[in-house]
C-alpha cells in the first residue's frame, strides 16, 4: 500500500483549504459524527464552548466558517467539540541525551484516514509545524518556534466525555504557549473528549507526560516514554510492552538517538497491521527548530530557517490482517 505525504506552507487557512474541505468533507463527516448513538452538538453550542475554553483560536474558527458559509454540520465539524470517539495506536519517548533534547515517536493508524500533510503556518505570529489532521487546525504532533514540542497518544478505550478532540487541542497548545509550564498549566483546564496522554518537551529539555481524560483529574508526569496507556493496564498488554521496550532502551548506556529512533522500526513498536500502521516515525529537535520525519529508508527533514514544501510517497508494502493494538 502506497501513501503520500505532502509538506506546504499555509500561514493561515485560505482558498487552498477550503477546496481541500470541501473535497475531504463526507470523510470528515464519518469522523465527527461517528456511529454511535449520541446526537452532535449544534454549532452554537460548539462555539460557545470554543469561546469559554480557546477563545484566542475564535478568530480563526470564524473566518474558517465564513468560508464554508450556512454548513451548520460543517461549523459543528470544525469546531472539534465532541467528535465521535476513536482509537490509536502510538508510542513516544524523550530523549535527553548527546544530540537532544528530542521527542521521538510513531504514530499509528489506518493509513487511509491519516491526512498526511506536514504544514508550517503563523495564526497569530507564532510559527508552528506539524503533521496536520483533519478538518481545521488538528494536528497530531508539532513544534512551534519558542521550541514547544507536543504529541499525543490513546490513553485507553472506551470512556466518552464531553470536550474536544485532541487534535485541536494540541493546536491551541502549539499556538499559545511558549513553555512545558505554560503547556502543562493549559492541558490541565481543557476538556477533551475521551483518554489521551501528551508529552510535552521544550528547548530546555524540560519535559512532561499529561493523563488526559473525561471524568478523571489530569495527571502530570516526569515519565519519559508512553504508548496506549495511562496509570494501571495489564502488563501482558501490547502498550505495556511497548513502554516496557522504551524503558529499557532509555536506561541503557549504549543507546544514542540515532539508535532509540532504529528501535521505532523494530517490532513490537513498528506496526504492520492492515488497519493500524505505523503511518510514519517523527523526531523532534526544539533547541534546533527541526522535525525529521522517518520511514524505513527515508528522512525528510523540515525545519523554521528550512522549511522546503514538497511531496514523497512511501510504500508499506502488504499489511497484515492481524495484531492487537492494546
Amino acid at each position: 500500500m502506497r501513501k503520500t505525504f505532502i509538506a506546504e506552507r499555509e500561514d493561515r487557512p485560505g482558498a487552498a483549504w477550503l477546496d481541500r474541505f470541501r473535497a475531504g468533507r463526507a470523510e470528515a463527516a464519518r469522523w465527527y459524527i461517528g456511529e454511535g448513538p449520541q446526537a452532535p452538538p449544534t454549532a452554537a453550542e460548539c462555539r460557545a464552548a470554543l469561546r469559554q475554553h480557546m477563545p484566542e483560536l475564535l478568530p480563526r474558527y470564524d473566518e474558517a466558517c465564513g468560508m464554508v458559509g450556512s454548513d451548520d454540520l460543517a461549523h459543528r465539524i470544525l469546531s472539534h467539540y465532541r467528535p465521535a470517539s476513536r482509537p490509536q495506536g502510538c508510542s513516544q519517548a524523550v530523549w535527553l541525551g548527546p544530540d537532544g533534547p528530542a521527542l521521538v515517536r510513531n504514530y499509528d493508524f489506518p493509513l487511509e484516514v491519516v491526512t498526511g500533510r506536514i504544514e508550517l503556518t503563523a495564526w497569530s505570529g507564532r510559527r508552528v509545524i506539524a503533521m496536520a489532521q483533519r478538518p481545521w487546525g488538528g494536528c497530531l504532533d508539532g513544534m512551534n518556534d519558542d521550541g514547544l514540542v507536543a504529541s499525543c497518544t490513546l490513553g485507553g478505550i472506551g470512556r466518552r466525555g464531553v470536550g474536544f478532540a485532541i487534535i485541536l487541542v494540541l493546536r491551541y497548545v502549539l499556538e499559545t504557549c511558549r513553555s512545558v509550564g505554560e503547556a502543562r498549566a493549559a492541558l490541565c483546564r481543557l476538556p477533551v473528549t475521551q483518554l489521551h496522554n501528551v508529552t510535552l518537551l521544550d528547548a530546555s529539555g524540560d519535559h512532561a507526560t499529561l493523563f488526559l481524560g473525561p471524568n478523571r483529574k489530569p495527571a502530570v508526569t516526569r515519565r519519559r516514554t508512553c504508548t496506549n496507556h495511562q496509570e494501571r493496564v495489564s502488563a501482558a498488554s501490547r502498550s505495556a510492552l511497548r513502554e516496557r521496550v522504551l524503558t529499557d532502551a532509555l536506561a541503557a548506556p549504549s543507546t544514542t538517538l540515532a539508535t532509540l529512533q532504529d528501535r521505532f522500526f523494530e517490532p513490537p513498536l513498528y506496526a504492520r497491521r492492515a488497519d493500524f500502521t505505523t503511518v510514519y516515525t517523527a523526531v523532534y529537535r526544539p533547541a534546533a527548530g527541526r522535525v525529521d520525519y522517518l520511514w524505513p529508508g527515508h528522512r525528510w527533514t523540515q525545519s523554521f530557517e528550512h522549511f522546503v514544501p514538497g511531496s514523497y510517497t512511501h510504500d508499506y508494502g502488504d499489511l497484515h490482517d492481524y495484531g492487537d493494538l492494546r
